[in-house]
């Protein structure tokens, strides 16, 4: 394989804590359950030699001896995901490490200096792991032939979401910087406050906001589809929510609802026809009281919104915002305890990992906007570029802020090749709109 021949695996080894850690059964509560047929999440970091490094760039050694400390607050990380007793996953906290590996490889930072998902990325940079594995994080080091680094990593989303995946690269990459005076946040294992009620209990209004499912029904006919990166710029992004309610509209809101738009007109969607947005919200400050911030485990909601393609394919922006807008805030501490019940009454974690595209009339917007997603650095700088690995269905979109903190917004999504033309005018129409309007 080509694989083999542009990158070669030097070293595989088990980082396990650098100090006693609790040997525990941790529970999965519904919303793990409900995401551990997810598998796998392959990230990537990208880091370009500074012409000024001394010889130590990405020590391996200086790495391992960091991912160690940082494993002792994060020590479910070094355990394995296990079925207990009755069946049910959980986290055998066993210390047994995290896959570490190193890796050689012939090709240079400018073989991807589109800094967008692919197939190849995964299968170069990301450890290949498995469910039956039942790690929960696996590393592997990178070093390019120019000099560069990648640090590819895979997730394991029953134990985690975004904001644990980024808390745990702050920890790891403070102690390489900072070593034993690292300040760090340390995480909450207590993952109690999110079982189901005894008996579990379901509000009637629950299921019309908490989106369970991902449908996946086949497609007809073949669909070709193309992962593709555009880029608002911060005057862009304020026009957009000058149009979209003004400057207390978020960032969020105002793209996902424009997106939203622009994927029903470019795919000319039948007007009779329903269309679905689909998005994630955090709990952790909504839950009653509060979450740690520092919790450990998934801690999101999928909501939806649907509306007539008409509807959204005609209306001002301020309609669709306000549509978001009010399903978010239906969002409280009686809704997220009903989501809880029902996952536990349908017993979800059972289910085969989804596959296929997301229907035509659907759209799902991942936001890792305002997240610390560039703060990896373990002594020698920011990551010049961060994203997941691997394409995502077709209809998915992530949304990240850029890395070079201008406060531009990158969309990165699988879109079907036949209205790519067509989606990208739609975009940016907006904006020329805008500009010419000034003459």
């Amino acid at each position: 394989m080509a694989g083999e021949e542009e990158v070669q695996v030097v070293e595989s080894s088990f980082v396990t804590p650098a100090a006693d850690t609790p040997s525990r059964a941790l529970p999965l509560s519904p919303f793990d359950l409900m995401l551990a047929n997810r598998g796998y999440t392959p990230l990537v970091h990208f880091y370009r030699r500074p012409e000024t490094a001394c010889d130590d760039f990405f020590d391996v050694t200086r790495l391992k001896t960091a991912l160690g400390k940082a494993l002792v607050p994060f020590y479910p990380l070094a355990g394995r995901l296990r079925a207990g007793a009755d069946g049910r996953l959980q986290i055998d906290c066993n210390g047994k490490g995290m896959l570490f590996l190193v890796a050689q490889s012939r090709l240079t930072m400018d073989d991807f200096n589109d800094f967008k998902p692919s197939s190849k990325q995964r299968r170069l940079f990301v450890p290949h792991v498995d469910n039956s594995d039942g790690l929960l994080w696996a590393a592997q080091v990178t070093f390019l032939k120019c000099g560069g680094v990648v640090l590819g990593s895979a997730t394991h989303h029953a134990a985690m979401d975004g904001s644990v995946v980024f808390h745990f690269f702050r920890t790891w990459s403070a102690f390489s910087k900072d070593g034993d005076r690292a300040m760090v946040n340390l995480p909450c294992h207590d993952r109690t406050r999110l079982c189901a009620r005894d008996p579990p209990v379901v509000h009637p209004e629950a299921l019309a906001v908490f989106s369970p499912n991902i449908n996946l029904p086949p497609q007809p006919g073949h669909v070709v589809n193309e992962v593709v990166v555009f880029t608002l710029s911060k005057d862009q992004l304020s026009t957009l929510k000058r149009i979209s309610g003004g400057d207390a509209v978020s960032t969020f809101s105002a793209v996902s609802a424009h997106l939203w738009q622009c994927m029903c007109l470019a795919r000319m969607l039948p007007p009779d026809a329903t269309t679905q947005l689909m998005f994630s919200a955090n709990i952790r400050r909504i839950m009653r009281p509060p979450l740690p911030d520092g919790y450990f485990g998934n801690a999101i909601i999928n909501l939806s919104v649907t509306d007539k393609v008409r509807d959204i394919s005609s209306c001002e922006l301020t309609y669709i915002v306000r549509r978001i807008r009010d399903t978010h805030s239906r969002v409280n501490n009686e809704l997220v305890h009903s989501a809880i019940d029902y996952l536990e009454l349908t017993k979800r974690d059972d289910e085969r990992p989804a596959a296929g595209n997301l229907p035509v009339t659907d759209i799902r917007v991942v936001s890792w906007l305002g997240m610390p997603s560039y703060d990896a650095d373990f002594s020698w700088g920011r990551p010049l570029a961060m994203f997941r690995a691997e394409p995502n269905r077709g209809g998915f979109v992530h949304l990240i802020d850029s890395a070079e903190g201008d406060g531009s917004v990158r969309i990165i999504m699988s879109i079907e090749v036949a209205i790519l033309s067509e989606f990208k005018r739609l975009l940016y129409a907006k904006f020329n709109n805008m500009l010419y309007s000034k003459f």
